[in-house]
């Protein structure tokens, strides 16, 4: 008669081990379908409700090679009653600089253009909204509600193009133009990459479809929209070419006496690649750069979710400004992003109500529709955002 005999002790716990296995590969596989379908989501365009009046066009209309890329972007235009000069608001350059892209698209949802033409990027890298920066714990998007009660969705991206079209990173990026040697990093950069190359990688194409644009349209004045960290010197800052150093300057004053503070900075000419240098001395615009103070992007910042990048409140932010550790005011109140927004937005009406003046009076540029400093503090960016239509927004991918 054969004896049964109980497992082994070391039986039972491979059995043991091999189920607990089974269970973390389910559970991983869960989390990684979970995160790969968040992930995923990013890639989904923006809504975009344009005001009557605009026509959209993308832009390899200018530069065909970009065309079917994940680099081409919508280009709006609205062309006034009466002619004047041109103007182009760029938001996007950095996707995670909301102000920037936040007043582009407010522009293109509320303009009613008199005099003059207006075009609005309001996604210049578009490739760089579809993930967030690594390692910062940013939020995928932020949410506006409208007074109809409904929402409004804009992703929060990255300052860099989309790493699946930069890969590998190079440990030196060198500026085609200049030789100025940068961090590899900056490869991925819009904002290093001007006038770009025509057969360079998708960041130079990317940045040579713009001069392209700005040289094809002949526009006079441009705005690149930016935000900062309030420890950044340049922040609150207008950063103005030679060419456009006269406007600027009588812009910053008049800002000053509406009370909005604000730094004038002329553009270095030995800083090569960026917009409010390359689109001077590469096209017949007059350039600009602005930044607004944003603690979302700082390295003195807590918890970076939405509702940082939303109300600007920090701690530690407030202990710095205590410290004089910032370049700008800094209260309890924090940094809302309607400010900032309308920083950008009143700065922008400003130059414009200078054109004729200070330009030409047959550059004159008059657009309606848009709010005031005050009103667009108080009553939020919501208010100013039209309702969603059941058509979107899709680029083809």
């Amino acid at each position: 008669m054969i004896e049964k005999r109980d497992p082994s002790p070391s039986a039972l716990n491979f059995k043991g081990t091999r189920a607990t296995a089974f269970c973390l590969l389910i559970c991983a596989l869960s989390l990684a379908w979970i995160a790969s379908r968040d992930f995923a989501s990013m890639k989904t365009p923006d809504v975009l409700v344009p005001a009557a009046g605009f026509k959209r066009h993308l832009l390899s209309e200018w530069f065909p090679p970009l065309a079917a890329t994940p680099m081409d972007t919508p280009v709006y235009i609205q062309k006034g009653n009466e002619p004047g000069g041109s103007v182009l608001v760029l938001g996007g350059t950095h996707p995670n600089e909301p102000a920037g892209y936040m007043t582009a698209v407010l522009m293109l949802e509320r303009a009613w253009v008199r005099k003059g033409r207006l075009y609005v990027i309001p996604f210049a890298n578009i490739a760089g909204f579809g993930h967030t920066q690594p390692q910062e714990a940013s939020p995928e998007a932020i949410l506006f509600t409208l007074p109809d009660g409904s929402s409004r969705k804009f992703r929060y991206g990255s300052r860099d193009m989309t790493h699946t079209l930069m890969w590998p990173i190079p440990d030196i990026y060198i500026h085609k133009a200049s030789a100025q040697r940068l961090s590899g990093g900056e490869s991925r950069n819009l904002n290093r990459a001007y006038p770009g190359d025509p057969n360079g990688s998708p960041t130079e194409r990317l940045a040579w479809a713009i001069m392209e644009f700005l040289r094809g349209e002949k526009i006079d004045l441009a705005f690149d929209l930016h935000e900062a960290s309030p420890e950044y010197p340049v922040v609150d800052a207008i950063v103005a070419h030679e060419r456009s150093m006269e406007l600027a300057a009588a812009t910053s004053m008049e800002l000053k006496g509406q009370g909005i503070e604000v730094r004038l900075e002329p553009s270095p000419k030995n800083l090569r690649g960026l917009s409010h240098r390359e689109w001077g001395d590469g096209s017949g615009v007059m350039p600009i750069l602005m930044e607004t103070a944003n603690p979302s992007q700082g390295r003195l910042r807590g918890r970076t979710d939405e509702a940082l990048a939303l109300t600007g409140r920090d701690k530690s932010y407030l202990k710095a400004a205590g410290l004089g550790r910032l370049f700008v005011p800094y209260e309890e109140g924090g940094k809302p992003l309607e400010a900032r927004v309308a920083r950008h937005l009143t700065a922008i009406m400003t130059f414009l109500s200078m054109m004729e003046f200070f330009v030409d009076e047959n550059k004159a540029i008059e657009i309606d529709g848009l709010p005031t400093y005050q009103r667009l503090v108080e009553s939020g960016i919501g208010k100013w955002l039209n309702p969603e239509e059941p058509v979107r927004d899709v680029l083809s991918r």
